[in-house]
């Protein structure tokens, strides 16, 4: 056995809650989402994890999550780490958009496509495979050694970059990935084998 890495998706932000299609806008948590980051925190607890470093991207949310969970850890001066490359995927022009008034505009079926394709791009953004080509190398060189050295590892950050790193842990097909969601605020925790094969998962659900 080598060591554990922790996913959480942040919070409910203000904008999940207004059904708007976010990417790498910044808006804050709500009530909600300030809970489901401390209730994070306190089921890493419950586990007896205990991270010796963080990530996170450079986007509040993702941040904030970071700060509730080391907080309910007594970790408050963890080592943490800043970086765009564990940005939310990029929406271009649908970022701000009501999710519905972008069906009314485009139309029901190109914004499912938007959504829900692997490798189909929105207007001016990214795909999830786009996403992942940034979030892959940046696992594979500067967050996977820290496992593999025996340390436990958290990262905050969003639904497809997290969605991107699971799918290459768990050896998704891009169609299989589109499928998975991932809920605000309920960790997941692998532990990986000394040759960096995913050795358990378990996902702290409610």
């Amino acid at each position: 056995m080598s060591g554990t890495l922790i996913l959480v998706r942040h919070g409910q932000s203000e904008w999940n809650l207004k059904n708007l299609f976010t990417g790498w806008r910044d808006p804050g948590l709500t009530e909600k989402g300030h809970e489901e980051a401390k209730s994070a925190g306190r089921k890493i607890k419950a586990l007896g994890l205990k991270p010796n470093i963080a990530f996170t991207s450079v986007l509040s949310r993702a941040n904030v999550t970071n700060d509730h969970i080391l907080a309910e850890l007594g970790l408050e001066g963890l080592q943490t780490i800043r970086h765009e490359a564990l940005n939310e995927r990029d929406y271009g022009d649908l970022s701000g958009l009501n999710k519905d008034d972008a069906r009314a505009k485009w139309g029901e079926e190109q914004v499912h496509i938007w959504r829900r394709s692997y490798d189909v791009q929105p207007p001016g953004g990214e795909s999830l495979k786009d996403t992942g080509a940034r979030v892959w190398p940046y696992y594979l060189h500067t967050m996977q050694p820290h496992v593999l050295r025996g340390g436990t590892v958290l990262v905050s950050a969003h639904g497809n970059s997290l969605r991107a790193l699971v799918m290459a842990l768990d050896g998704l097909s891009g169609e299989e990935v589109v499928k998975m969601e991932i809920a605000t605020g309920i960790p997941i925790v692998y532990s990986l084998n000394a040759d960096s094969t995913v050795a358990s998962k378990q996902i702290l659900e409610d």
